[in-house]
């Protein structure tokens, strides 16, 4: 049966091959994001679509109550991809006191990659398939490792233990929750357009498989975890970074 999949930042990267392949199996997809002009571009065959900022409560109740006006009030499968770098969130200032950028890229941090995912699934939490809903969070190696200044690791690290209470709070409504912690992906806009070859040889020369991951590695992950095969898999932080956490 075709189930109702809800995916935010599915415009593009991961979101938007998670959105392809939950699409290609005959899924019900609503993308959502902050860009209407992205999302619309996506070209995801029969998806819908709905901008909205996920880190405010308007944004974030807005989109449930589209998602569920859309699917008759059920969600199965919510995936959230949403996130990127603080840093590059506007409003960092520009040359005042050095603690306003540190509060800036923290405070972004914790908005764009925890506030999106938390809100929008407190929103629906109560609407979920049940049994076999699923919730999946898009986590990150920084937050098992560090990510260079502690701000964007730390705030994918916070959906670390929100994915362990909610798969305790939901598992008796036979709804599971787990988190995939992605490496270094190509094809993604988190790494910047450009990258120098040394850069990128660094990079690639860390990870033991010898390459990058994409994102239909990761959109693999995603749809096997949404999949029936992994009910009894809930409260766990799967790495798919091809063994980079633990290094050469």
């Amino acid at each position: 049966m075709a189930r109702n999949v809800v995916i935010t930042g599915g415009g593009t990267g991961i979101g938007l091959a998670a959105a392809q392949a939950f699409a290609a199996a005959g899924d019900r997809v609503l993308l959502l994001g902050r860009r209407a002009d992205v999302l619309d571009k996506a070209g995801v065959a029969g998806a819908l679509t709905f901008a909205a900022d996920l880190g405010t409560v308007q944004g974030a109740r807005g989109a449930a109550d589209f998602a569920l006006d859309a699917f008759g009030g059920t969600v199965d499968v919510l995936v959230h991809s949403a996130g990127g770098l603080g840093a590059r969130e506007p409003g960092g200032g520009d040359g005042g006191d050095p603690l306003d950028a540190v509060a800036h890229e923290w405070t972004a941090n914790f908005r764009i990659n925890t506030l999106t995912s938390v809100l929008l699934t407190e929103a629906l939490r109560d609407h979920l398939a049940a049994p076999g809903g699923r919730v999946l969070f898009l986590s990150s190696i920084a937050a098992l490792r560090g990510s260079g200044n502690g701000s964007y690791g730390g705030a994918k690290a916070a959906l670390h233990p929100y994915t362990f209470d909610l798969a305790k709070a939901l598992g008796p409504r036979g709804i599971t929750v787990n988190a995939v912690a992605p490496g270094y992906v190509e094809e993604t806009g988190f790494f910047g357009r450009e990258m120098s070859e040394e850069e990128y040889g660094r990079r690639v020369g860390a990870i033991p498989t010898g390459r990058a991951g994409s994102p239909d590695d990761i959109a693999a992950t995603l749809t096997w975890l949404a999949s029936p095969a992994a009910g009894h898999v809930t409260a766990q932080i799967i790495q798919v970074n091809g063994g980079e956490e633990r290094g050469r």
